[in-house]
């Protein structure tokens, strides 16, 4: 797995250097493995020790995904085998590197381009300047696979306007680069294309060798790419649909809440394929994932992280996760068995479950 992710160094007019990280699984759409998170992690920490880099480039292989999240696949083996070290390991080394990237010292300009889903997006969230294209498809889609937004989910999409991170959670519903703009989890877009002549512009610009004013350096050069290259892109259909999602939200139970959801009858196509994922999804993700968010409203970034792996841990140890997994990408058989089966049946007892911290 050497080649699971590329380095490379680019030297800049001034004598400092680009540094560039490719997360290099093209034919699993660069779905994060513990091996690439333990290749990753330290050359990131090496860049922010090293004076001569100025500016961290991370992108993945190909035209297809920045990164499709998490390799839950091998994590759906390791619990069924028992194995909870290495589930553990994973959630513990991916939230460090999340966190690592949301505090660098120095610019880290994240290319979202394509499929940026799950762990994906807890990447590019953290970045400091977050770049999506024409092309790019964006979802938290653990209520499918009986999980919850994780890798800095809760605090990010609690922090979302309204109750956009709530629905977002509980439909796992697919969005594009100009919602990521309109929700603040992107800042700049630009086509594809330019990603070619990326480097060599980076490397002309007037670089001071200290974090901040870099990273002024690196806005005011994609401000300026993004006004005049942008590409035309689809609308928002999270600001189109704003008011509708507050109404759809706006109830005092989680109950009331996925009943108004699911009940949506109409002919728009996104509002509709939210309502079937979350009537799909798992019972006890879909009061995760209001649980945590609620929580994570009064908890610092790096309490969310701990929160988390609290609760990713428990769902390795609840049934869910892995049936959720086994479903949808394992067997493919699109009928997972939940348990508990309805939403009546996660009551606060089990609930408490999975904010209790592992032994």
């Amino acid at each position: 797995m050497s080649d699971s992710v590329l380095f490379e160094l680019h030297p800049t007019a001034q004598g400092h250097q680009i540094a560039v990280a490719t997360l290099n699984a093209e034919k699993s759409l660069n779905a994060l493995t513990l091996p690439m998170i333990r290749r990753l992690a330290p050359q990131l920490q090496a860049w922010a020790d090293d004076p001569a880099v100025v500016c961290v480039l991370l992108q993945g292989a190909g035209e297809k995904a920045f990164c499709a999240g998490g390799d839950v696949v091998t994590l759906h083996q390791a619990i069924r085998a028992g194995d909870f070290a290495s589930t553990d390991a994973f959630f513990r080394e991916e939230y460090a590197l999340d966190y690592a990237i949301h505090t660098y010292p120095k610019p880290v300009l994240l290319w979202g381009h394509g499929i940026v889903m799950g762990g994906g997006l807890g990447l590019l969230v953290g970045a400091s300047h977050r770049v999506v294209t024409e092309r790019s498809r964006i979802a938290m889609p653990e209520i499918t696979i009986g999980l919850y937004p994780d890798v800095g989910g809760s605090w990010f999409l609690s922090r979302l306007p309204g109750r956009l991170g709530i629905y977002l959670g509980l439909t796992g519903a697919s969005f594009n680069a100009a919602d990521a703009l309109f929700t603040g989890l992107a800042d700049y877009v630009l086509p594809n294309s330019a990603r070619s002549g990326l480097l060599a512009a980076l490397a002309g610009l007037a670089w001071q060798g200290d974090g901040e004013a870099d990273k002024r350096v690196l806005s005011a050069h994609l401000r300026e790419q993004s006004r005049t290259t942008a590409p035309e892109l689809a609308p928002s259909a999270i600001r189109a649909h704003y008011d509708a999602i507050q109404s759809l939200t706006d109830y005092d139970t989680i109950a009331e809440m996925v009943a108004a959801i699911t009940a949506y009858r109409g002919a728009d196509d996104w509002l509709r394929a939210g309502a079937q994922k979350l009537a799909a999804g798992s019972p006890t993700s879909m009061r995760l994932v209001v649980e945590a968010q609620r929580r994570a409203k009064h908890l610092s970034l790096k309490e969310v992280f701990a929160m988390e792996l609290t609760l990713s841990g428990q769902c390795c140890r609840h049934p869910d996760f892995a049936e959720g997994v086994r479903a949808l990408l394992v067997d493919k058989d699109g009928a997972p068995n939940w348990s508990p089966a309805t939403l009546a049946e996660v009551n606060d007892a089990y609930l408490a479950e999975f904010f209790r911290p592992l032994a």
